[in-house]
């Protein structure tokens, strides 16, 4: 049965008209009808049906790119790099694609959003980047989108996220368990013994990830974790800054603190300072990502090197086809330790 735009009006309790100015977007709607309509869009399966059918596998010259904060280096230099690669030889005006970054706000429903838009603009390609939404409701909703780009003949390449079974994705995925737990064995190899730990939200699969890989190495090593030891927050500077005087608070004996990445580590620098601890003489600090400012930090960060431009560039090479996606459409990223002046051995006394 066809599906019309009556049908998606219906679906979404407004008028015909409403849906045809939200999907032509020469209209202002308000941002909660536009959310309905797009939602009603794709639980009918609207672009895909109807007049749309015959244009379904044809593909345009835009590429989304999709990130959770552009304002966050981690996303800036992937997105950079993906965007860096998205032009050259295929593309109908000169070889070059136009590239959105679409800026979810970490946002599941801005997330999905953004799919449905690029799918009804048939967009040759799309590269989503950085850690996924762990509610097992999105990630379904996830997956059948994912599935409905795919067969409507876009690329679709994840960056530092983890894969999506049966959705016909390629994936390169970060290894952020196993640099977490070479992280936390270096501390360990230094002698601390009692490691405080700066997660990131508990909902992403980044924050799981790097959060098993410190306690496998714990674990490993037969140090007890204690619950007060753990504290979640954002991935952000000032949320790393609260987190470590909640730490001390908790346990003013501790040795080292691993934070969830390097903006995170500078707050917990700048709250150890405030609190009169030198670093690492009292305290060591350990970051992720190794993000640009890392080496410049004083001291400078002892963090685990993630690939960043090198995975966009490849993650945007796979989605023009001027790469071989990986066997199997999976490859692991692996990090590498970076040991700077910010960790040392444990204070004695």
């Amino acid at each position: 049965m066809t599906v019309t735009l009556a049908d998606v009006a219906a679906r979404a309790q407004v008028s015909p008209a409403t849906v045809s100015r939200v999907l032509n977007g020469n209209y202002p709607v308000a941002a909660s009808t536009r959310e309905r309509v797009l939602k009603a869009v794709d639980e009918l399966d609207y672009v895909l049906n109807g007049p749309a059918s015959s244009l379904a596998a044809a593909t345009s010259d835009l590429v989304g790119i999709l990130v959770n904060d552009i304002a966050d280096p981690f996303f800036g230099i992937m997105a950079g790099a993906i965007q860096g690669e998205i032009g050259g030889p295929g593309g109908r005006a000169g070889g070059e694609r136009l590239a959105v970054v679409c800026n979810t706000g970490g946002s599941p429903e801005r997330e999905l959003t953004y799919l449905t838009l690029l799918q009804r603009q048939r967009a040759a390609a799309v590269v989503l980047t950085g850690g996924a939404l762990e509610d097992p409701a999105h990630r379904a909703a996830m997956a059948a989108k994912l599935r409905k780009l795919v067969d409507a003949g876009t690329k679709v390449v994840l960056c530092g996220r983890p894969p999506v079974e049966d959705a016909g994705v390629i994936a390169l995925t970060f290894d952020n368990r196993g640099g977490a737990r070479r992280l936390t064995e270096h501390l360990i190899g230094l002698g601390h013994r009692r490691l405080g730990y700066i997660a990131g939200p508990e909902e992403r699969t980044t924050t799981r990830h790097r959060l098993e890989g410190h306690r496998e190495a714990l674990a490993a090593a037969g140090i007890e974790e204690l619950p007060e030891w753990t504290v979640h927050g954002r991935y952000d500077r000032q949320s790393g800054y609260e987190a470590t005087l909640e730490l001390l608070r908790r346990d003013p004996s501790l040795t080292a603190v691993v934070a969830a990445n390097d903006s995170v580590a500078l707050g917990a620098c700048a709250a150890l300072r405030e609190s009169g601890l030198r670093i690492p003489a009292d305290v060591s600090v350990a970051g992720f990502d190794d993000l640009p400012f890392s080496v410049d930090a004083v001291p400078s960060l002892t963090t685990v090197r993630l690939p960043l431009a090198e995975a966009g560039a490849r993650a945007g090479r796979i989605a023009m086809g001027r790469e071989e996606a990986p066997p199997g459409g999976i490859a692991t990223v692996r990090g590498e330790l970076m040991v700077r002046g910010s960790c040392g051995g444990p204070r004695v006394g």
